[in-house]
């Protein structure tokens, strides 16, 4: 998956305001106790790290 598709899918489930705010914050179990952006420079694929996400929150299935 590429970023900027993972980011458009970020902002469509939470909003372009605060997909943001969630990836910086949120410290999520999914991702080895690492937020959203910390796991995206520790290098983890985008498809994983939205499957973690779509785990961790209620993501639509239309947005998996």
């Amino acid at each position: 998956m590429r970023l900027t598709i993972f980011w458009e899918r970020m902002a469509e489930h939470f909003g372009a305001g605060y997909a943001d705010s969630f990836a910086r914050d949120h410290v999520m179990t999914e991702l080895g106790g690492r937020t959203v952006h910390q796991a995206l420079d520790a290098g983890w694929e985008t498809k994983d790290v939205w499957r973690a996400v779509c785990s961790a929150v209620d993501v639509p299935a239309s947005l998996r």
